[in-house]
Formats: structure tokens, C-alpha cells, sequence
């Protein structure tokens, strides 16, 4: 008899200590209700809420949820539902035991994420992991990627989002900017004060946080292992959307909010360590430098950053954010040291800044792009060539690298033509990716906007 995937998981949960240890914090924090959570391509956060008496038997056997879910249900202009239509299975989603934590603004329920697998009915594929799972998708790419290199991808991001509601409109002198201002800071104490006080509550070491823009707050948390790092970013959001719910005001991760905003990017810090040693850096070298591997991997992410935009930039709305020239976010393929001008950005010694993804990336895709791709540079020797001086809004396009998309349709073609991303992310969700973003990009083609409205309406004759 095969043993699946799907075996491995359940027969895992069911002989692990964590389980105990579960049970046992159900029973003394007074947990009533469980949220089973997966992620969906584009993020989303979907799932089940179960009574907590029932955790132990579906820690082993899981819950099931139409596959269509992953593409978050969402039906082309045709009617046809993404991901398989209607007559499509349903997936078993199995819990990671260590992911589990009690809500802080709700100690009746806790959440845990889960890994996905094809049903153990079918005939074909029985037990095998769901090839559009993106949560599973880097758990398994960071194994593997450890394997081959004998390196561990770390990283930190930066989520910077916008709230707003009454009282929290900035004040500032006319040609000037409020960004670090305390004052601003200040109008947002309660909002920074519940953010870290129920991120710290599940596990996220908040470390430092500034006001950006109007409207504009950006909070930090601690670097750590690139899956630890995804699953916190998600936790992260969905702490906003509390506290925003909590205080009767908006939080939103969208990425460009209106025009003249400054963007909402997540910058992607990351490093490569081997043995508790960052690889990326050579000892007793202090001035901004990268070692030959770290040179190497950079040339990697840059020679794929043009086919990942459909990842870091997965919206129509993305794109306003890299047109917006002087917003600090790039609009071309480069690197530079200490310039906040470039795709890639060293900011430290022995630490990469990839300034692509914005908020509404799926932080799971985004960490597998950042694998492929420097594990592509390291394997071929990709050299990034030499780092761009001054404004990269000004420098020639370096033309060893295709350009950057700026539109959703154009990155939908570049993701095609990547084959090293095409095969990193397997055929399935190769497809999918293409064919909800390619659905996304025909309905906003067909759309009128009020810009054209504003344009159009009266200019003829």
C-alpha cells in the first residue's frame, strides 16, 4: 500500500506532542472554536471554523473545502469557475499543529494554518499535495532548496498600509511631508499601540515602526525563516482588519489608494545563511560589499524580476504604484548600494532589499520567487553587473535584463516566457496564476472609469 503525503501528514498529527499540548491549551484558556485556515493564490485567507471539542479528530482526518476556494471562488467573464469548476473535488486541508494560537481579542477561538491535499477517494492523485497550495508550495520549495545548497533563506518584511477614518488626516506645511513625524505618530497611537500589543500576543516580535505618509504607518516585526516570515505576514494583516473593526475605522493593504498617495509596498529583506552564517557577507569585510554567492543570487532575482511581477504586482492597482516616479518605488530592473531608487537595494552588509513586492502580495509566492530565482543566479553565476549610481529613475536601461512590466498584462506575458518560475511553480498553478490575473486584466480593460468619464464626456466636438 503507497503511503501519500496526505498519510504522512495525519500519521504525524496523530503521534505528535503538539497535539497534547494543544488539547491541553484548549482546555485551560477555554477555547470553544477553531478557524482552519488556508491561503488562496492571491492571499486571501479562507477556511472553516470548527467547535473545539472536535480539534482532535480533525488535527488527523481534516477538513474539506471546494477546490475552486484557492482561486477564492471566483468565476471568469464567462462564468466558469477558476480552479476546476463546479464539478470540481474538494481539498483536505490538515493542520500544522505548531501554528496553532489563541485569538488575544477573543480567547473563545484560536486559529491554525493547514497544509492542502488532493481527497484519499480519488483515483488518480489520492493523498498527493494540492499543486496549488502556496503555503505548502514554499514549505516544500525551502526543503528542497536547503537540500541542493545547504543554505536557509531569512527574511524581514515591511508592511506598509493605510488607515484611515475621523481624526487620523494629516497636518503638514504645503511642499513638506509628514513621514517620522511623532505628531502623526501620535494620532495613531491606539491603532499602534492594539497592533502590537495582539501581534506580540501571537508570536510576532515587533522591533520598530514609523509614519510613512498620510495615512501611512508601517510596523516591523523580527527576521526570521522565510515560511515563519509568510505566515506572520498573513497573521499581521488579519490583526489590522481587527483593530480596525475594534476602533470603527479602515485598514487596507490596497497598493496604490488613490492617486498623489504614496504607495503600499512590503519590501522583502533576506538573507542566506549557512550554519548560523550569513553567506551573503565575507568576514571581517565591514563597507557595503556581497560575496561572490550573494553577487551571484542577485543576479538571479534580477534576471527573473520582470517574469515574478505577476506576483509581486498581482493587482491592475499595483501598477500605479511603479509609474508614480519619486515614490520610491522602482521602475526599472537594477541594484545599487544603499539607493532607494533600485529593485534591489543593499542595505546592510550581508542584506538584500527586494523593493518589488507591494501589500497585497501573497507572501508565500513572493518567498518562492526570491528561492528560484537566486537559486537560478547561484546555479548559472548570473552576474548582476555593477550598481547603479544616483537616481535609477534617470539611468540607462540595463538591457541584460528584460524590462520591468508595468501593467498587469504585461506581467501576465512575462510570467509566461520565465520557464525557471513556470517550472519552480509547477504546471497547475502555473496556469491558474495566468488564467485569474489574465481574467482580472480583460475586466478592467472592458471597464469605464471615471478618468475616462472626466476625459471623454464632453471633449468632442
Amino acid at each position: 500500500m503507497t503511503i501519500t503525503p496526505l498519510d504522512t501528514h495525519r500519521e504525524a498529527n496523530a503521534g505528535s506532542p503538539e497535539l497534547a499540548a494543544v488539547l491541553s491549551t484548549i482546555a485551560e484558556r477555554g477555547v470553544e472554536f477553531v478557524y482552519f485556515q488556508a491561503i488562496t493564490v492571491t492571499g486571501r485567507v479562507v477556511g472553516k471554523v470548527a467547535p473545539a471539542r472536535h480539534f482532535e479528530r480533525l488535527a488527523i482526518r481534516g477538513v474539506q473545502q471546494h477546490q475552486t476556494a484557492i482561486a477564492n471562488l471566483q468565476g471568469t467573464r464567462e462564468g466558469v469557475l477558476l480552479a476546476g469548476g463546479v464539478n470540481a473535488p474538494e481539498y483536505t486541508a490538515i493542520p500544522d499543529l505548531e501554528t496553532f494560537a489563541v485569538l488575544p481579542w477573543d480567547t473563545s477561538f484560536a486559529r491554525v494554518f493547514c497544509r492542502l491535499y488532493e481527497p484519499d477517494h480519488l483515483a488518480e492523485r489520492a493523498g498527493a499535495e494540492f499543486a496549488c497550495d502556496t503555503r505548502g508550495l514554499l514549505r516544500r520549495m525551502l526543503s528542497g532548496f536547503t537540500d541542493r545548497t545547504g543554505l536557509e533563506l531569512r527574511t524581514g518584511c515591511e508592511p506598509e498600509m493605510t488607515w484611515q477614518g475621523d481624526g487620523l488626516e494629516a497636518h503638514f506645511r504645503p511642499g513638506s511631508s509628514p513621514a517620522y513625524h511623532i505628531e502623526h505618530l501620535e494620532r495613531n497611537r491606539p491603532i499602534v499601540k492594539k497592533v502590537v500589543e495582539y501581534a506580540q500576543a501571537l508570536g510576532l516580535d515587533m522591533i520598530e515602526g514609523d509614519y510613512e505618509d498620510e495615512f501611512q504607518v508601517e510596523l516591523n516585526f523580527m527576521y526570521d525563516r522565510a515560511d515563519l516570515t509568510a505566515d506572520r505576514l498573513t497573521t499581521y494583516r488579519q490583526i489590522c482588519k481587527q483593530v480596525a473593526r475594534e476602533l470603527g475605522i479602515h485598514a487596507s493593504f490596497m497598493p496604490k489608494p488613490a492617486t498623489g498617495m504614496m504607495g503600499n509596498g512590503c519590501h522583502h529583506n533576506f538573507s542566506l545563511w549557512r550554519d548560523d552564517v550569513n553567506v551573503l557577507a565575507e568576514p571581517g569585510v565591514t563597507e557595503l560589499h556581497l560575496s561572490e554567492v550573494g553577487r551571484h543570487a542577485l543576479g538571479g532575482l534580477l534576471a527573473h524580476s520582470a517574469g515574478a511581477m505577476l506576483i509581486n504586482g498581482s493587482t491592475v492597482n499595483s501598477y500605479k504604484r511603479y509609474w508614480d516616479a519619486g515614490q520610491f518605488a522602482p521602475s526599472r530592473i537594477n541594484w545599487g548600494l544603499d539607493n532607494k531608487t533600485c529593485t534591489v537595494r543593499l542595505s546592510a552588509v550581508g542584506r538584500l532589499e527586494y523593493k518589488l513586492p507591494d501589500a497585497a502580495v501573497n507572501p508565500y509566492l513572493s518567498h518562492a520567487v526570491i528561492l528560484a530565482a537566486c537559486e537560478d543566479g547561484m546555479k548559472n553565476a548570473t552576474d548582476p553587473g555593477k550598481p547603479t549610481q544616483g537616481s535609477s529613475y534617470d539611468a540607462p536601461v540595463d538591457g541584460r535584463f528584460p524590462a520591468l512590466p508595468l501593467t498587469l498584462g504585461e506581467a501576465i506575458s512575462a510570467f509566461r516566457a520565465d520557464e525557471v518560475l513556470n517550472q519552480a511553480f509547477g504546471p497547475d498553478l502555473s496556469a491558474l496564476l495566468v488564467d485569474y490575473h489574465a481574467d482580472e486584466w480583460a475586466r478592467f480593460c472592458g471597464h469605464v472609469t471615471e478618468w475616462e468619464r472626466e476625459m471623454y464626456w464632453n471633449d468632442t466636438p
